[in-house]
């Protein structure tokens, strides 16, 4: 860390600056301390990006998805001011190097069982920034923090906005620049294209590979910075000096295409199934060395933040800290069985170098945290009781119309259908049917807006800016003409992405067949404009009634898939709302 410098300010927002962390893409990084004693890194935004509208927008829409991450595996998102002249985002302050300071400057390659432990970490933390609806975009060695309890990965989220900002014709860098560090880049981000999960899973298994062997797997860029892309998009990385046990592992990550990585699930389930297999002791995951790097940092730490009141060698710690370094030995894990894998997800894993807001202290609640989702079940059982309702008027209109063929089945064509038998019985009949039918439907039109409204107002809690348009046209939008085609079916799209955190296009098949079902049963709704006893002749009758039996049909149809669809959604924001996850939403 270095000092202050003239131009730095003494303080942003309510965090007094202690020194400089560092300075990238993005802006500068401060070591600051917030008015009630914790630590963090406040990140400020560079000028030049502070004058662009876009990079504004996106930036307040990464940071308010980027708060609902959490901080178990990564440096989680206490504060923010998108609205400032210098617009800055306050993070969990790690204490730790990075990884690219540890295997290049302190130990090396990584052995097997510290591997182990690393990736499970990492996975983990990709699981948490996935389920929050983000993509990292630049998984590297110097944005991996290593600490005595496990890694911890920091500027997660930030990249969507910088990356968006330099396509824009006001972006920074020239035609072609790309957001991300080259040797450990996807081939998609290599491409130009869009980057789902799956680019993040690429860049975890370059970083294993890194750890593993003290070296980038697709080399560097000393030949020129187009050949290291180019090997990325089109050759095989270099596993040699990887353990054995982990060549299926990265090799699977580093797949060139998307869709044949595995997810972080799968990846996480590897990597348990080698526990033992790589000779994990029962001890701490780090090395010695890099543990006793470790003490240092946190004596560097302590001295740096308050020079003028430096704690005496034997005293107390100050006040935010942990207990003395010295307490951090190899010997002792800082929980038992000595691995983030083995202390399980809902784990508590106390970090010495924690810094708690006392606890007598209200927490301070942040502008940008998004509203908590609300339970949809009562609306949802309401609409499903009235949609089934719905078809009770329309099988009855179905039969009439079956009697009306019946009848004019054998007629001449030419004569009028007025001359069937029961003719007003069944026009009457036929128009009660349609009746109902229109009541118990506009019933259920009025509880649907009601229900779609409040998926859109949970889909912002899962994924904040991610939802096109807002709750007002999510109910608006069902009565625009022409426009009742397309916006309704893109909210619904954004809110099934955001409820169930998968890309576009994955495990979606209900909600494009409802969707289809329904305009399919709009337009014969649409194109039934006479009545079958207002036809002159017995032709003209025939073909209204066949008409009209086809879209009946196509009601119940879609009624059925629209029970389903309402019932799924529901029951998948319900999931997600509790912590009991999407599982079940392909």
């Amino acid at each position: 860390m270095d000092g202050l410098k003239p131009d730095d300010p003494e303080r942003i927002g309510r965090y007094r600056l202690l020194g400089r962390l560092g300075e990238g893409g993005m802006g500068r990084v401060y070591l600051a301390r917030s008015d009630r004693g914790r630590t963090v890194a406040v990140k400020t935004v560079r000028e030049e990006l502070a004058r662009m509208p876009d990079f504004r927008r996106r930036f307040a829409q990464e940071v308010k998805a980027a708060q609902r991450v959490g901080g178990e595996w990564t440096a989680p998102v206490l504060d923010a001011d998108t609205e400032a002249a210098t617009p800055w985002v306050a993070t969990g302050y790690v204490a730790g190097p990075s990884l690219a300071e540890v295997v290049d400057r302190q130990y090396g390659p990584l052995p097997s069982p510290t591997l182990r432990v690393l990736a499970a970490g990492l996975t983990r933390a990709l699981q948490a920034v996935h389920a929050a609806g983000l993509v990292h975009r630049d998984l590297k060695p110097s944005n991996v923090l290593v600490t005595i309890d496990g890694p911890r990965v920091i500027d997660f989220g930030i990249a969507r906005a910088l990356d968006a900002s330099t396509r824009s014709a006001e972006g920074l860098t020239k035609a072609g620049a790309v957001v991300g560090s080259p040797g450990f880049m996807s081939p998609e981000q290599v491409r130009g294209e869009k980057v789902s999960y799956a680019s993040d899973v690429f860049c975890l298994g370059a970083v294993l590979a890194y750890a593993a062997t003290g070296r980038m797997p697709f080399g560097t860029d000393e030949g020129g910075l187009h050949s290291l892309l180019f090997r990325i998009a089109t050759e095989e990385a270099d596993l040699t000096g990887v353990p054995e046990p982990w060549q299926g592992v990265v090799s699977a990550c580093l797949a060139k295409e998307p869709e044949k990585r595995p997810t972080p699930e799968e990846l996480l389930t590897s990597i348990e199934d080698m526990a033992g297999a790589d000779g994990t002791p029962g001890g701490a995951w780090l090395p010695g060395e890099v543990l006793a790097e470790l003490g240092r940092h946190a004596v560097q730490l302590l001295d740096s933040e308050d020079p003028e009141d430096r704690v005496p060698v034997g005293a107390a710690p100050a006040a935010g800290f942990g207990p003395p370094p010295a307490a951090y030995g190899p010997a002792t894990p800082p929980w038992q069985g000595g691995s983030p894998l083995e202390a399980g997800p809902g784990a508590a894993r106390p970090s010495p170098y924690a810094t708690p807001p006392p606890a007598a202290a209200p927490a301070t609640p942040s502008p940008y945290a998004s509203p908590p989702a609300r339970q949809a079940k009562g609306l949802a059982t309401a609409l499903n009781v009235l949609l089934i309702l719905f078809v009770v008027p329309v099988l009855f209109e179905f039969n009439v119309l079956m009697a009306v063929r019946d009848e004019l089945d054998g007629r001449p064509g030419s004569s009028s259908p007025r001359g069937i038998d029961d003719f007003r019985a069944l026009q009457v009949t036929s128009l009660v049917a349609e009746g109902l039918g229109l009541l118990v439907l506009l019933a259920a039109a009025a509880v649907w807006v009601c229900w779609f409204r409040r998926m859109r107002q949970n889909a912002e809690s899962f994924a904040p800016g991610r939802v096109r348009y807002g709750p007002g046209l999510a109910v608006g939008s069902w009565f625009i003409p022409v426009g009742n085609f397309f916006l309704p079916k893109q909210i619904a799209n954004d809110i099934w992405t955001a409820t169930t955190g998968r890309p576009a296009g994955a495990g979606r098949w209900l909600l494009h067949t409802w969707w289809w079902l329904w305009v399919l049963h709009l337009a014969t709704e649409l194109s039934a404009y006479r009545t079958w006893d207002e036809e002159k002749t017995a032709d003209d009758a025939m073909g209204t009634v066949i008409s009209a039996l086809g879209g009946d049909v196509v009601a119940v149809v879609s009624t059925v898939f629209a029970v389903l669809f309402v019932s799924r959604l529901t029951r998948l924001q319900g999931d997600r709302a509790a912590g009991g996850g999407v599982a079940g939403a392909r």
